[in-house]
């Protein structure tokens, strides 16, 4: 009897370890990565933190820290630092042109990413090199003088000027009712560097020629009368606009316009989130900047910004992840959602539709759209330029140097940086 017992409980326990469960083989977890991003966008910082954090969600084993910059902050001399210490961050920007062949060293080919043939072919010439792709656009931006359209009527000004001589008019009747017409933050060097010393290039008969000549030495900026016509420009804003431009920063001239104290600032359609925030009821306009009085070539500057780019230098699996990250800005509906709801981007690829992206991005898409535009010029400009246009013309307005002398530091300028 015992014997049988015995067999028996051997035979239940023989059978409960053949039913046991075999234990599960643990998932595999992908290894925590860390990506240092660099954001030049500080309108949408906020915003674009948010979206990494939506994409960190959707990606656990991915952490993004967001480095946001912009303003005086951003002329790169902390990201050659940095990049010169091997401890640059993962995903930075590029301006493309000469910036491309400058920084070839540091940027990860991205030809073979799958938002390529989704892009504007004209959108990526900036950062082709060699038949290869070394950057994605942030997007398309326009730039000219943005207006309070409220102010200008109740300046009794009908219509936005075309001419420097309607501006001069126009500024006229906004100090008579009571309204400071400009808001000048020169306090930003890129402003003058950049976006200002554009227009100029910009009203050459032809701007690629007017560069070339410039470079062999057969033109110079100092006699060019495009030069003369736009410190006409300057003059006028400087003498209708607020007080101190000099220590008028990024964040106090857009205060001035949004808190109406200022009719007119020279900006693009990247501020709208700025002034959605601040003045969601706002009714404005762009227009051309003018330089002189010939309104022919008068348009809304439009262009490619800056491009996102991978740290050729970062490891293997950093730079995996970090294309997934951009592949995922332009392809995921969060991505596409967070660009053109959130930060009011106007898309540089065919796939993203955008609605509602305020009067500014409309403006800038229908003059586009036209081929109402002209291009950004400042990538065919020799690098680190820039920053002397704009540091040479802070001296102007603070009463350093004289209308000669400015155009001379120009002309110095050119030659010496063309000539590296």
């Amino acid at each position: 009897m015992k014997k049988i017992i015995f067999l028996l409980m051997a035979s239940l326990l023989l059978s409960a370890c053949q039913n046991e469960a075999k234990p599960e083989k643990p998932e595999k977890k992908e290894p925590q990565i860390t990506l240092d991003l660099r954001n030049p966008k500080v309108e949408v910082s906020t915003q674009f933190e948010e979206m990494t954090r939506a994409y960190e969600q959707e990606n656990p084993h991915v952490n993004i820290r967001v480095h946001t910059v912009g303003g005086a902050m951003d002329d790169l001399s902390d990201l050659k630092a940095e990049m010169a210490t091997g401890a640059g961050p993962d995903i930075f920007t590029n301006t493309g042109y000469e910036n491309t062949k400058l920084w070839q060293n540091y940027l990860e080919d991205l030809s073979e990413e799958p938002w390529i043939d989704q892009a504007y072919p004209e959108a990526l010439t900036p950062v082709t090199l060699n038949g290869k792709v070394y950057g994605m656009p942030i997007n398309l931006e326009g730039y000219g003088f943005i207006y309070n359209k409220d102010l200008f009527e109740k300046a009794g000004i009908a219509q936005p000027p075309d001419t420097l001589t309607e501006l001069t008019a126009a500024a006229e009747k906004l100090k008579k009712a009571g309204i400071t017409p400009f808001a000048t933050g020169y306090y930003e060097d890129w402003k003058l560097g950049d976006h200002l010393m554009n227009v100029a290039f910009a009203q050459q008969e032809n701007t690629k020629a007017f560069i070339q000549n410039l470079n062999d030495g057969t033109e110079k900026i100092s006699t060019n009368q495009n030069f003369e016509d736009l410190l006409n420009l300057l003059d006028l804003t400087l003498k209708y606009g607020n007080d101190n431009p000099l220590t008028t920063d990024y964040t106090m001239e857009v205060n001035l316009f949004t808190s109406e104290k200022a009719a007119i600032i020279q900006q693009g359609n990247w501020i709208q989130p700025m002034i959605d925030q601040a003045a969601p009821n706002m009714d404005i306009g762009f227009m051309p900047i003018p330089i002189n009085d010939r309104p022919v070539k008068e348009s809304l500057v439009v262009s490619v910004p800056n491009y996102w780019a991978i740290n050729k230098q970062s490891s293997p699996d950093k730079k995996k992840e970090a294309k997934k990250f951009l592949n995922w800005m332009v392809s995921s509906e969060q991505g596409k959602r967070y660009m053109t709801e959130e930060f009011k981007f106007i898309p540089a690829f065919h796939h993203i539709k955008s609605n509602n992206l305020g009067p500014l991005a409309e403006e800038t898409l229908r003059n586009y759209k036209n081929g109402n535009t002209v291009p950004s010029n400042w990538f065919h400009f020799p690098v680190g330029i820039r920053e002397e246009f704009g540091a040479a013309t802070q001296l102007y307005v603070g009463k350093q140097l004289n209308r000669t002398q400015l155009l001379n530091e120009y002309q110095n300028s050119w030659e010496r940086f063309s000539g590296d």
